[in-house]
């Protein structure tokens, strides 16, 4: 029941923060991207190089998960892995993720209970280890734009599967911006003004010409 003296200037704890959430990478692999239809890969690719430098701006900790690296689907994507020079990378047979002991184990041991999820393919690799985990708790964000399909009808109805199943959609600047959710927040601002220059498009040059007419201090 709804108390308006119970209103206060304070954010929702469905918020994304620093020191809620963990990222979890799946199968950003060459084998995967060469049979993704859903968009453009090199859109893809942008988004999932933003996301993970948002990981490493806020201090999130980020899983990272490859499937039949050395047999079939080749190294994680280069530009990923340069994020986490030095993160182990755990790869797996199982096409669902959540079947892999060591990868529940490495998620588990961060302590955080909302995953941001973000993957190839939508319909196989982020479908079977979002409904698993969402079944036993986990609260689940979907990065659709660092994800990945076949073809837009399996990205489409894979998402509407999640979704259905409780996780929530989100883009990879949605999940920035609100990691960040105060410009005065001085630690990270710079941090997030250079992804954006480097990833967000539009915006970043948005960000560029504000810096270069307003001064080095333009936010938002």
């Amino acid at each position: 029941m709804f108390d308006i003296a119970k209103v206060q200037a304070a954010p929702s704890s469905d918020l994304l923060t620093p020191d809620n959430a963990v990222m979890l990478f799946v199968d950003h692999q060459p084998q995967m991207f060469f049979g993704t239809g859903s968009g453009d890969r090199a859109a893809i690719i942008n988004s999932t190089v933003g996301l993970a430098k948002a990981a490493r701006a806020f201090d999130v900790p980020a899983v990272l998960t490859t499937v039949a690296a050395e047999s079939f689907s080749g190294p994680l994507l280069p530009q990923l892995a340069e994020v986490f020079p030095e993160h182990g990378i755990i790869d797996r047979t199982s096409m669902n993720a959540w079947e892999d002991e060591a990868l529940v184990a490495a998620v588990k041991a961060t302590g955080r209970k909302k995953i941001i999820l973000a993957g190839l393919w939508t319909e196989v690799c982020l479908v079977l280890p979002a409904l698993s985990a969402l079944e036993q708790g986990y609260e689940v964000y979907v990065v659709s734009d660092a994800s990945g399909g076949v073809s837009p009808a399996a990205h489409e109805h894979a998402l509407q599967r999640m979704i259905a199943a409780g996780a929530v959609p989100v883009t990879w600047v949605q999940v920035l911006l609100e990691l960040q959710r105060d410009w005065a927040r001085q630690e990270t601002y710079g941090a997030v003004m250079e992804i954006v220059k480097a990833h967000a498009g539009a915006y970043g040059l948005g960000v560029v010409y504000a810096q270069s007419v307003i001064g080095a201090h333009a936010a938002g």
